[in-house]
């Protein structure tokens, strides 16, 4: 479902991060055991630059799953509230500004 306010609640994709950062992983090692093997310090040295760049996605990535869904909601989770264009922020569920009824509270009221 697209909302149109996609670039403010684009939410990442942890699972297919962690499957090519694996992949990104096991071509950086395989390069870099060909390549020492082969006598060719420089390629060798680029595929373990690139090897240690897919572990420390690979830690940040698991770092962020762990953190549960409100770092990665799951299907289960609705999208966020679109931006209606009148030039407010609204806060998110269950912050200030949300009445018992789950209705926006009136700005010029002074109560939530």
């Amino acid at each position: 479902m697209r909302t149109g306010s996609e670039p403010a609640t684009a939410r990442s994709p942890l699972r297919m991060r962690l499957w090519l950062s694996l992949w990104g992983m096991l071509w950086a090692l395989f390069g870099l055991v060909a390549f020492s093997l082969t006598g060719r310090p420089g390629w060798a040295a680029a595929c373990g630059v690139v090897l240690l760049l897919a572990i420390l996605d690979l830690c940040v990535i698991t770092y962020r799953m762990r953190q549960g869904p409100h770092y990665q909601p799951g299907r289960d989770i609705p999208p966020y509230e679109p931006d209606h264009g009148d030039g407010r922020t609204r806060p998110g569920p269950g912050a200030d500004g949300r009445r018992k009824n789950g209705g926006w509270a009136d700005p010029s009221s002074g109560r939530p």
